[in-house]
């Protein structure tokens, strides 16, 4: 019993370190043009010269 004092902070602690990262993610732009990267692994790089 005396585990679940330490569990549950650190899962609160985890689950808002876990949301800082993806509203940095979004605010940053990193998602926005998903289709985009997808696309562009199956491209050659040799394409443009």
């Amino acid at each position: 019993m005396d585990i679940l004092y330490l569990l549950i902070p650190f899962s609160v602690v985890l689950v808002l370190l876990i949301l800082g990262v993806f509203g940095w993610a979004v605010n940053s732009g990193q998602l926005e043009d998903l289709s985009k990267e997808g696309e562009r692994i199956l491209l050659d790089e040799d394409q443009g010269t």
